[in-house]
């Protein structure tokens, strides 16, 4: 995988406020005959398709009720052919400059392959920065399972029932995701690249994934950065060994 840099030419990566404007404009409404049906306030609306403001869990569930749509359809580009039959053989490319990005306290979430539409597997390149778990907050909680592979950094991994541990680059964790987990930043590394994938025979696991995400706001001014593929590594003779791990802490242990 090689480091992607923007050209003229180049499409903008999707974006919430773009899907959302996308919407609107299909329905024919006003900013305001949006509001109206969301009941979402106009102002915040006018932010959010602008990308100065991304909404939180409970507002994007609001709109996806009010407006009859699955909120995984709100993160999926829309087609202009009617919808045909299910289709086998089907498949999409994850680019970086395709994906669906969202930035919150703890994480840089870059959702990728937008396109597919009631997708069973969510792949999804996080970089976190969090560096404790009282930074963190509570343990996040949704439906499915996931698996997360280690592409930079060392990981401290926070679940319910075990004790913390913490992964180094190339190792990989798989948990059943209704257990309470938290993925952190272990001591001495500042910033973690992971990649996951969650799946769930539940066709609205999105929607749970979506409350992973932060508070109204959350998105910085300067918008998220490049994220950059992670470099080569020359081929080892041998597994050297391992720097010392953090002590494990019991679950609940916080203050």
């Amino acid at each position: 995988m090689t480091s992607q840099h923007p050209t003229p030419n180049s499409t903008p990566h999707p974006t919430i406020g773009g899907l959302l404007r996308s919407l609107r404009a299909r329905r024919g409404w006003t900013l305001k005959q949006m509001s109206e049906h969301s009941g979402i306030p106009l102002s915040t609306l006018s932010k959010v398709e602008h990308d100065r403001l991304t909404l939180t869990y409970d507002k994007l569930l609001q709109l996806s009720q009010r407006l009859q749509l699955r909120m995984s359809e709100l993160f999926a580009e829309q087609e202009d052919e009617a919808p045909g039959p299910a289709v086998t053989a089907r498949r999409s490319i994850g680019r970086i400059d395709d994906a669906i990005r969202v930035t919150t306290p703890n994480y840089d979430y870059y959702y990728l392959c937008p396109e597919l539409r009631r997708k069973r597997m969510i792949p999804v390149l996080t970089r976190v920065r969090a560096k404790t778990i009282e930074e963190f907050g509570e343990l996040v909680r949704h439906s499915g399972e996931e698996y997360i592979h280690v592409l930079e950094g060392r990981m401290e991994v926070h679940t319910e029932f075990y004790d913390p541990i913490v992964l180094e680059t190339g190792e990989s964790v798989y948990i059943d995701s209704n257990m309470g987990h938290a993925y952190i930043a272990a001591e001495g590394c500042d910033e973690v690249l992971l990649l996951g994938v969650c799946s769930s025979a539940d066709e609205a696991l999105m929607e749970s994934l979506l409350t992973l995400h932060g508070e109204e706001g959350a998105s910085r001014k300067t918008g998220p950065r490049r994220l950059q593929a992670p470099a080569a590594k020359p081929a080892r003779a041998g597994k050297p060994a391992k720097p010392a791990r953090t002590p494990a802490r019991k679950p609940g242990a916080r203050k």
